[in-house]
C-alpha cells in the first residue's frame, strides 16, 4: 500500500494561464487560425525591408507599400508622382499624400537641385533606416578632413527665383522709362517760392488720388509750378489747371502729365513796370511765405 509506482510521472507542472502564455500575442484569445508562414530562401531579386517600416505604427498601409516599392527600385529609376501614378492604380493624389508621409517620417528626402544646363529638377532619396541616415548627415561634415565641411551654396527656390526675376524686369522697365518733359523755371527761384510749389504738388493727391507723386518727380516739377506762382497765379488756380479734366481711362504717368500741362498752359508773365525792374517780386515772395 505504501509503495509508489516508479513508472508514474513525478508531479504535473502547473499550466500557464492562457493570456499569460509567453508565446501568445497580447489581446488575442484562444484561436485555431491566425497567420502562418510558408517561407523559402531568396537567392536573387530580393530586398531587405526593416520591420520598422513594414510594421510602422503611424504610416498608412499605402505609405508602407510605397516605401517598400521605392526601396526595391534600382538607382536612377524614376520616382516622381507622375511615374508612380502610371504604375499603380491609387492615383496621383493618394500617392502624393503617401510620399509626404514617408518624407515626414524620414524614409524619403526630396530636394530641388539645378542641373548643369540650368534646369531645376527634384532629386528623390529613399532611406531604408531614417535614424542612421539622419546621424550620417550630422556626422559627415566633422569626419571630412578633420574639420567641418563648408556648406554647399543653397540653390534658389523656384518661387524666390521668380520673384527676383520679376523685380529685375521691373528695374529694367524703370531704367528704360522715358525721362520727364522739361518744365519752365522761375526767373527768381527764391527758397520760399520753391517751397510753396513743392507743398502744392505734395497736396495734389488729396484732391485726386491718381496724382500721388514720387519725391524725385516732385523735385522735377517744383520749378515749373514756381514759374506759375511767379506770374501772379494763385495756388488755387495752379491746382485747378493741374487737376481739371484728367483722362477718364486713368493716368499712367502722373508726373509726365503734370509736366506737359505746366508747359502747355503756362500763362503769360506779369507786365513789367516801366522802371525795367520787377519791383513787385519781393512782395510776391513775402505773400507766398504767408500761404
Amino acid at each position: 500500500m505504501g509503495t509508489q509506482n516508479p513508472s508514474a510521472p513525478p508531479r504535473a507542472q502547473a499550466r500557464v494561464a492562457g493570456n499569460k502564455h509567453p508565446n501568445r500575442l497580447p489581446g488575442v484569445g484562444h484561436r485555431t487560425g491566425g497567420l502562418r508562414h510558408d517561407n523559402s530562401r531568396h537567392i536573387n531579386r530580393f530586398t531587405v525591408i526593416g520591420n520598422h517600416l513594414a510594421q510602422h505604427r503611424e504610416l498608412s498601409l499605402l505609405a508602407i507599400g510605397l516605401g517598400t516599392h521605392l526601396q526595391s527600385l534600382p538607382k536612377g529609376a524614376p520616382a516622381d508622382i507622375k511615374t508612380l501614378a502610371a504604375r499603380f492604380p491609387e492615383g496621383a493624389t493618394r500617392i502624393a499624400a503617401a510620399l509626404r508621409e514617408l518624407e515626414a517620417h524620414g524614409y524619403l528626402r526630396r530636394e530641388r537641385v539645378r542641373t548643369a544646363t540650368g534646369r531645376i529638377v527634384t532629386r528623390t532619396t529613399s532611406c531604408n533606416q531614417p535614424t542612421a541616415a539622419a546621424h550620417h548627415h550630422i556626422e559627415a561634415p566633422s569626419r571630412a578632413a578633420g574639420r567641418p565641411a563648408a556648406p554647399a551654396p543653397a540653390e534658389p527656390r523656384p518661387q524666390v527665383a521668380r520673384e527676383e526675376g520679376t523685380r529685375s524686369r521691373r528695374s529694367e522697365k524703370r531704367a528704360q522709362r522715358k525721362p520727364l518733359p522739361a518744365v519752365p523755371s522761375p526767373a527768381y527761384p527764391a527758397t520760399a517760392l520753391l517751397q510753396a510749389a513743392t507743398d502744392l504738388l505734395a497736396d495734389l493727391h488729396r484732391h485726386d488720388s491718381r496724382l500721388l507723386l514720387a519725391a524725385c518727380d516732385t523735385v522735377h516739377l517744383a520749378p515749373g509750378v514756381a514759374a506759375w506762382l511767379e506770374r501772379d497765379v494763385t495756388p488755387a488756380a495752379v491746382r485747378r489747371a493741374l487737376t481739371a479734366d484728367l483722362p477718364p481711362e486713368g493716368v499712367r504717368r502722373p508726373a509726365a502729365l503734370l509736366a506737359h500741362r505746366l508747359v502747355a498752359k503756362l500763362p503769360r508773365p506779369a507786365p513789367v513796370p516801366r522802371t525795367g525792374h520787377p519791383a513787385s517780386a519781393p512782395a510776391r515772395h513775402a505773400e507766398l511765405r504767408r500761404l
